[in-house]
């Protein structure tokens, strides 16, 4: 069934449904918590989680790093500087919420994100917990022990509504999130309306990812299920310089082991597979299309990972999400990655420190960081030499650009 056809389902059934009741809804009905489930909306939701895992294949503690990609506009949790420093355990990057419903109808939202702080979001929110003033430590996820929340209270979708949505001078994957037919949004919000295509957010925490994955002797994967649910599908990806390969695993009760992929593959034949993945488990087509082409860069960056569909009652225990009124579906979509270092990626930066190859250092951009300490810590009495080579790297390029 395709995306219109399945849409267009749920909307004569939601019509039906109205003229069998009587039933209206009205734009100034208050919202109250004891609100019956509001049979004409359908919402949808993607996102991922990203993680880099140590040597037992456990996620460790890496630095955030400030989400530059995302448009002026965007909200940052106090100031645009604070997330350069924040350390955690995952990355949630980009959530998208969207919306569907025949007729106009207001709904308020709420989402509470375990052990972990929301740091940036669109349209501008009712509620934001932890308060922005009081958490000015980017190490405080690993004492506070609390949940973060955000929350929008008057949101309003409008099918129909002539899009009037906010761009900014810098291109941005932000906007390829918008390539979708979900209903526009009107948010009223402390800093005036604003309309939108979906309620996006992102944010960084520390709780234990539902999957690890180890490297073996012989450059095989060995991937390990950490929770009761199946993980849907697995993907192990590699990428060294133009080369890449992929190995599409499956489901995964308890535990598999991953053959390295060869590297003779392309990244039009990963999307169509990872679109796949993302219909089974429940987005329209154009959501799916949408979600690739968001992070397809990303998912192919120079490196090994694997990417993962997360099990939807792991999104929902650490990602709790409230609608009031409760639509007649909701389908959450996350997508986990995990960052590799292999014994192959650690050559292949040690060698480029060495040379003073900056091409190649930058091409492991946010995870350089968690490589470097991969590598100090297996070669404590090279740590300073290596702290050397990188410094030296870097002044190499900067006398290039002078």
């Amino acid at each position: 069934m395709t995306h219109v056809t399945a849409r267009s389902a749920v909307l004569i059934l939601s019509l039906a449904c109205f003229s069998f009741t009587g039933s209206s809804i009205s734009r100034s009905n208050p919202l109250a918590s004891g609100d019956v489930a509001n049979s004409s909306l359908t919402v949808h939701e993607w996102g991922t989680f990203t993680s880099v895992a140590d040597r037992t294949g456990q996620a460790v503690k890496w630095r955030a790093l400030e989400g530059s990609d995302l448009p002026e506009f965007v909200v940052r949790f106090h100031g645009a500087n604070f997330k350069t420093g924040l350390r955690g355990t995952i990355r949630m990057e980009t959530p998208v919420l969207y919306f569907y419903s025949p007729t106009e109808t207001s709904v308020s939202v709420r989402v509470n994100f375990s052990r972990g702080v929301i740091s940036e979001w669109y349209p501008a929110a009712s509620h934001i917990a932890p308060d922005p003033e009081r958490f000015l430590d980017p190490n405080t996820l690993f004492t506070h022990n609390r949940d973060g929340s955000i929350a929008w209270n008057s949101v309003t979708v409008e099918p129909g509504l002539a899009p009037n949505f906010p761009h900014d001078s810098h291109g941005s994957h932000y906007y390829t999130a918008r390539e979708t037919s979900a209903d526009p949004l009107v948010v009223n919000t402390p800093s005036g309306v604003q309309q939108e295509k979906f309620l996006f957010y992102r944010g960084v925490s520390i709780f234990p990812i539902p999957i690890a994955a180890e490297s073996l002797d012989g450059g095989s994967i060995r991937v390990s299920n950490l929770v009761e649910d199946e993980i849907p599908g697995v993907i192990l990806f590699e990428r060294r310089g133009e080369k890449i390969g992929y190995r599409v695993a499956g489901a995964v009760s308890k535990e598999t082991e991953i053959e390295p992929p060869e590297l003779t593959s392309n990244l039009d034949s990963l999307g169509r597979d990872l679109e796949s993945m993302l219909i089974a488990q429940g987005l329209y087509a154009d959501e799916a299309r949408a979600m690739v082409a968001t992070w397809r860069d990303s998912w192919s960056e120079e490196g090994t990972r694997i990417i993962y569909i997360v099990p939807r009652s792991f999104v929902d225990s650490v990602l709790t999400l409230s609608i009031n009124p409760a639509p007649a579906e909701t389908t959450r979509v996350f997508v986990g990655r995990l960052e590799l270092i292999t014994p192959a990626t650690e050559q292949a930066v040690e060698t480029a420190l060495a040379a003073h190859d900056m091409k190649t250092i930058e091409r492991y951009g946010r995870f350089l960081d968690p490589i470097m300490n991969r590598l100090k810590a297996e070669n404590p009495g090279l740590a300073k030499e290596l702290e050397k080579e990188l410094s030296d790297t870097y002044a190499v390029q900067s006398a290039g650009k002078q």
